[in-house]
């Protein structure tokens, strides 16, 4: 990744089919929902969501979608994201820049997002960007491919945690 100039962009009608390819890749299925195109125009679209897709070297390597965006209690959810390859950091500089978006770029107060309880190497990476566990819906989220429910594990940063984490935090009076 030294090098590698990553950038995120908005989704075009020509990046769908990337995203759908990791929707439904089978280590995905247990936690991605794939969605048709026409909802992915819908959030690209739409001014409370924001479809992007994560370059790296000017190369479709991942998404995201983002939710909630002008919801009057500040809060934005980081509804989904998938990369094409994960390991050696990937993940947790992906989840970074997402994350400086959403507080930079969304002006969010607090960022929330969710895990199924299944997927420890999403949980991992939340942790290790500053996310805070804030509870665990038990049972609660169906998944197809698996055939049962799974839980779902609440996670949130506040924009106070994140310019703390950042060195942007005002010096204390």
């Amino acid at each position: 990744m030294a090098g590698t100039r990553m950038t995120l962009r908005p989704a075009l009608p020509a990046d769908y089919a990337f995203i759908r390819s990791l929707t439904q890749r089978p280590d995905y299925a247990p936690f991605l929902t794939d969605e048709d195109e026409a909802r992915l125009d819908f959030y690209a679209t739409d001014p409370a969501h924001r479809l992007l897709i994560w370059e790296e070297d000017g190369r479709a390597a991942g998404f995201a979608l983002w939710a909630e965006i002008g919801d009057p209690s500040g809060r934005v959810e980081l509804r989904r994201l998938g990369l094409a390859e994960v390991g050696g950091g990937r993940g947790l500089h992906f989840v970074r820049a997402l994350t400086d978006y959403g507080f930079a770029r969304l002006g969010a107060r607090k960022i929330w997002l969710d895990a199924s309880g299944e997927n420890g190497r999403a949980q991992k990476v939340y942790a290790q960007a500053g996310y805070r566990l804030e509870g665990r819906l038990v049972d609660h989220w169906f998944r197809p491919v698996l055939g049962r429910n799974v839980d779902v594990m609440l996670y949130g940063l506040l924009r106070a945690e994140w310019e703390a984490q950042r060195g942007l935090a005002a010096p204390a009076p």
